[in-house]
């Protein structure tokens, strides 16, 4: 657990670099959040993963700003996933989230959040 936490805030710490650089402006927008509708308990696995994303959208997400340029956003996506498709099929799906965020053009319908500013819907199919 402790290697996992440590891995964690490493990654944050060394890759990411700078977390107030040019996104730090967005954390004072508010942005509109979809939730997925079915919350069915998760075996062992699946509440693990439940409390480290909750506890990157509580810690780490506040104090690195929002990054994401989808809603909802790759930690609420990877959540709700897990929730209705079980912890490996949903784990999987959020690492396929992760790889694909980023500021390309994809085809996911557009929306604007509450800023106006145009972000990409892509919500737990």
């Amino acid at each position: 657990m402790r290697l996992i936490i440590a891995c964690i805030c490493c990654y944050h710490a060394a890759l990411l670099g700078d977390p107030w650089g040019k996104d730090a402006d967005l954390a004072h927008n508010k942005r509109p959040t979809a939730v997925c509708q079915t919350s069915s308990p998760t075996p062992i696995l699946g509440q693990f993963a439940e409390i480290m994303i909750s506890f990157h959208q509580k810690v780490i997400s506040p104090a690195d700003g929002p990054r994401s340029h989808f809603i909802p956003s790759s930690s609420q996506y990877t959540l709700d996933a897990i929730r209705k498709y079980g912890f490996f099929q949903g784990f999987t799906m959020g690492c396929d989230r992760l790889m694909r965020e980023n500021e390309d053009p994809w085809v996911y319908r557009w929306t604007r959040d509450g800023g106006g500013r145009l972000i990409k819907y892509d919500p737990v199919p």
